[in-house]
């Protein structure tokens, strides 16, 4: 297969997984991507609960901020069903809770607001000067020598997002420096023609793939690490500026704090032109190999 047949079918696979049967006016199906070892990646999960809460509120109220637990593994076998409370529709703010289930039990329970566009003050952080992505490997170009293992083939064909790494990738070996901070530049692989909403929780659905990196490259682990056992606690994440998860987003991250199995993460995440696009943060439960 070709890098241009990859992409189109991990694309199409991912769009496909927020691409939801609604019941009625709050009540959701969606399916999930197939994942190694069968349970749902929590950025999906995450992504798909704010499209169904996203659907419930005016077009004209852009989501703006989410909080959200993994409460339960998901089984990718079987389907998610999303309920979301209508929690206030205010004159500028709207809010929605969104539960994702499976067998009547949460596997992730959010908050997401949404807000009309208006006027207010405006600076950001800058944006640090790194490498741009077109002077860096993509993860196609470092996986593909692999093909034939297991896993690789399954990042190839369906993991939708093409990642770059400024301090080189963690997919197959540590980072030898240990340092708990890391800038990645990040994109769906194909363009995409998708809502406002979409794009959005895409880069919910990219944030997840990446978060945890910082705290794994501070302990000397990769993604390769046999015995690593580590899961998404967490999610919050707040929308600054609109943009789109087919253009370069640059991830700014660092990890401030890992103990009693956890470790905090945190990132900028910046378009190409320097704006700050996004901030996010998540807790994650990391056990390192005996």
């Amino acid at each position: 297969m070709t890098e241009d047949t990859w992409a189109a079918e991990a694309v199409a696979s991912g769009l496909s997984a927020l691409d939801l049967t609604r019941h009625d006016e709050t009540h959701f199906t969606g399916i999930s991507l197939p994942m190694p070892g069968g349970r749902v990646f929590g950025g999906q999960v995450l992504a798909q609960a704010l499209v169904a809460a996203g659907t419930t509120v005016d077009d004209d109220r852009a989501m703006h901020s989410m909080h959200g637990y993994f409460l339960r593994p998901g089984d990718v076998n079987q389907d998610i069903d999303f309920e979301v409370e209508i929690l206030r529709d205010g004159k500028s703010f709207s809010a929605r809770r969104t539960h994702a289930l499976q067998n009547g039990k949460p596997i992730l329970s959010m908050v997401a607001s949404f807000q009309l566009d208006q006027e207010g003050p405006e600076h950001q952080v800058t944006m640090p000067d790194v490498p741009g992505p077109d002077e860096l490997p993509s993860g196609v170009e470092l996986m593909s020598p692999y093909q034939g293992h297991p896993a690789i083939d399954f990042w190839l064909t369906y993991a939708p997002f093409d990642t770059r790494h400024v301090e080189g990738s963690i997919f197959l070996s540590p980072d030898g420096e240990r340092r708990p901070h890391q800038a990645a530049w990040m994109r769906i692989r194909k363009p995409i023609d998708v809502p406002d909403l979409h794009h959005r929780a895409l880069l919910a659905f990219g944030s997840d793939q990446v978060i945890l990196e910082p705290l794994m490259r501070a302990n000397g682990v990769s993604w390769a690490t046999v015995g690593l056992s580590f899961a998404s606690l967490d999610h919050a994440m707040w929308w600054h500026r609109p943009a789109r998860a087919d253009e370069w987003l640059l991830f700014v991250q660092d990890a401030p704090s890992a103990q009693g199995a956890r470790g905090l993460t945190g990132a900028w995440v910046f378009a190409q032109d320097g704006r700050l696009v996004a901030s996010v943060a998540q807790e994650g439960m990391v056990r390192l190999p005996a």
